[in-house]
């Protein structure tokens, strides 16, 4: 994951030697004259990444990316993400309020400006936190610039570098598939291989008639971009270049072995089994009621996701021994700092201090994932709960209220509210219970066991928010504060606070806080790769990087191999009309059934389609939407998804089992034109 702006020679000359057409300025150059690759490519909110493919502003990334969006527009009479949602028309697509895309502009090296920052600070003894050195230094360059300024913190604060961006907020929705399409497969094949998913979604950026970017008005015009990608269809084969950029979101590769085990042994395991219990509640529910599922996909979807990524990385840094591999590292790191004594002084102890760290906090960070994952975010009513409970939030109660209501379905949050409290009070450690919790949890108490069942049930029975006499009240503010604070199963929620779980685990850090050895590990594993002439890139955090790779086979297992793509027979295959996961509706059964890919297609009378395709690109959550290009920079797919094997990559990158799952653009080009018809698009870029 390269830093956009630190394509050096040594970097260029290896993308080149594996087949790379273009030079680093091609890519690149924030001070050439006219238009570089980068330039097309687009942060959604730095949450996923998209790319411009027209010169009217049309804006293509993943179907999940938009999977909110699409969510939200959809009611019972019009359920686009079973239907699927095209704009036939240009007055038909559709404004999405809130939504933004950061265009880069510029990265600059800021670290010797921080520094003298951070310096003067210290000396009037001011803070010089990370968060006031990016008020100041963005302050600055906002003033400077007129462009949205974002300080990027860089190996736990040995660089940093300011990313400047043009920020355009009229944002529209263009066209988007049913989830049969991309969603085929579902949660069942989420984090697979093979996969046969359709998974983008388009959008076009609206700006002022001068060009300028601009809030929502009809009066804006589409953009006229810097650049575009265009599109290959060419294809390609096994071994061929494949360059990735994007906008990765997070990754923590600089963590010391003691954090991987804590967090593989620890803290993980609570989260993930609590959650997949969460998430067959609802999905129990989903199955049998299509007004639910309509309900509660959008949560369902970002719930599973979470949970199957962080299962798989606890499996996989166990299949893979993370932890000795970052331990081999630990010996290499030791004996460099033994090297010299201005290292020893610094951080001869370091190891140690964390190893230590680790063990004391896992009692407290335990007790408090339970906590988290039960009475914080164990249901959605909780959140209605907490902020009504905040006398600062004036949308508590009210109108807002009964919107978020309508969201719910009580029968799902009761069965929801029921696990939570039988989880919390059967993991806790009976000394965080509050007192009052400790009288209520008596009364149901039976031969050292508690009844949670009939404990949650009286909760439920006797509170304003589970009743519709209740609900009425709230919506319409008739109610005092205190009754809202006093009822009881809002009482039994909110008693308990984090700050009980926080104290014991300082109290057992000691005089050095694990967030402070952290960073101080990842300082000195820089250094010393830098001491090293070793060529490093800084965690992901959400800034521009580029990955370059091949398209590549995977063998997951020992004597398995697969293929590295896969085509609309597989979906044949898997469909299942009783199976809502591997459900098509019938022009799509027809349409697959037909083969016929038209201009689309290739080989033999057009008559081949890949769907889905493998490489070795190295990507993590926020490269969703990123464009897959080949050597000369031309679209041939859309980053969507990694496999299971890969899940250890937040943590360690394991070679020969990290790849990237893509949708082929033909496939994506050919859903648009001969499955939804929307043959404006097609023209517009170029076809």
């Amino acid at each position: 994951m390269w830093m956009i702006n630190a394509i050096d020679a040594a970097l260029e000359k290896k993308m080149q030697e594996r087949g790379l057409e273009l030079s680093a300025g091609e890519i690149y150059n924030a001070d050439a004259p006219g238009a570089c690759v980068s330039d097309a490519v687009v942060s959604m909110a730095f949450g996923c990444t998209g790319s411009i493919i027209s010169d009217e502003g049309l804006l293509i990334t993943n179907h999940h990316c938009a999977y909110s969006d699409i969510h939200a527009l959809s009611t019972p009479e019009h359920n686009y993400l079973e239907e699927g949602f095209w704009a036939f028309r240009a007055d038909e697509e559709v404004n999405i309020k809130d939504k933004t895309v950061y265009f880069l502009k510029r990265v600059i090296d800021v670290t010797e400006e921080v520094e003298k920052v951070k310096a003067e600070y210290e000396a009037a003894g001011k803070p010089a936190g990370s968060r006031k050195l990016s008020f100041v230094m963005e302050s600055k360059y906002r003033n400077e610039t007129g462009l949205e300024p974002w300080l990027a913190i860089m190996w736990g604060g040995s660089k940093y570098y300011m990313a400047l961006y043009e920020v355009y907020s009229d944002v529209r929705l263009v066209a988007a598939p049913p989830v049969s399409s991309a969603a085929f497969g579902g949660d069942i094949d989420n984090w697979e291989w093979p996969q046969h998913k359709c998974d983008f979604a388009m959008y076009r950026v609206y700006t002022a008639p001068d060009g300028s970017p601009a809030t929502y008005s009809k009066d804006n015009v589409p953009m006229k971009p810097k650049a575009k990608l265009n599109i290959s269809l060419d294809g390609y084969k096994e071994g061929d270049f494949t360059m990735v950029i994007g906008y990765p979101g997070r990754t923590n590769r600089y963590s010391s072995s003691f954090e991987v085990d804590f967090n593989e042994s620890v803290k993980l395991p609570i989260s993930n089994g609590i959650r997949g219990e969460q998430m067959s509640i609802i999905k129990k529910w989903m199955d049998a009621d299509p007004q639910i599922r309509l309900k509660y996909a959008d949560y369902f979807f970002s719930l599973s996701n979470v949970q199957e990524l962080y299962s798989g990385e606890v499996e996989c840094c166990k299949r893979f021994d993370v932890v000795c591999r970052k331990q081999e590292l630990e010996k290499e790191l030791q004996e460099w700092i033994m090297a010299s004594p201005e290292r020893v002084e610094k951080w001869g102890d370091l190891l140690a201090h964390l190893e230590r760290n680790y063990k004391a906090i896992a009692p407290a960070e335990a007790n408090a994932a339970y906590f988290r994952e039960t009475l914080i975010r164990g249901t959605r009513l909780s959140t209605i709960i907490r902020r009504a409970s905040n006398p600062r939030n004036q949308q508590g109660t009210g109108p807002k209220m009964l919107e978020a209501y309508e969201e719910l379905d009580l029968r799902v949050e009761r069965e929801l509210m029921e696990y939570a409290l039988e989880t919390y009070v059967n993991n806790i450690d009976p000394k965080y219970f509050t007192p009052w919790q400790s009288e209520i949890l008596a009364m149901f108490a039976k031969d050292g066991e508690y009844d949670t069942k009939a404990l949650s049930d009286s909760l439920w029975n006797a509170s304003l928010f589970t009743n519709d006499e209740g609900i009425r009240r709230l919506g319409e503010r008739d109610v005092e504060f205190s009754d809202i604070v006093e009822d009881p199963l809002a009482k039994f929620i909110l008693d308990i606070k984090v700050t009980a779980f926080n104290g014991d685990k300082q109290k057992a850090e000691g005089e050095i806080s694990t967030i402070v050895l952290d960073r101080e590990f990842t300082h000195a594993l820089y250094q010393m790769r830098l001491d090293k002439s070793q060529p490093q890139y800084p965690d992901a955090n959400s800034t521009m990087r580029i990955t370059y790779g091949t398209v590549g086979h995977l063998e997951p297992r020992d004597g398995v191999i697969c293929d590295w793509k896969t085509t609309p027979a597989g979906i044949l295959e898997k469909y299942s009309p009783t199976d809502y996961d591997f459900h098509l509706n019938d022009r799509q059964y027809l349409l697959y059934r037909s083969a016929d890919w038209g201009r689309w297609g290739f080989g033999p009378d057009n008559s081949l389609m890949y769907v889905n395709f493998l490489t070795d690109n190295d990507i993590t959550g926020g490269n969703s939407g990123s464009p897959v290009m080949n050597s000369k920079g031309e679209l041939i797919g859309l980053a969507f998804d990694g496999n299971k094997e890969s899940l250890t990559s937040d943590v360690y990158c394991t070679p020969g089992y990290n790849k990237c799952i893509c949708v082929d653009i033909r496939f994506i080009l050919w859903t648009i034109d001969r499955y939804a018809g929307l043959t404006r698009i097609i023209e517009e870029i170029g076809f």
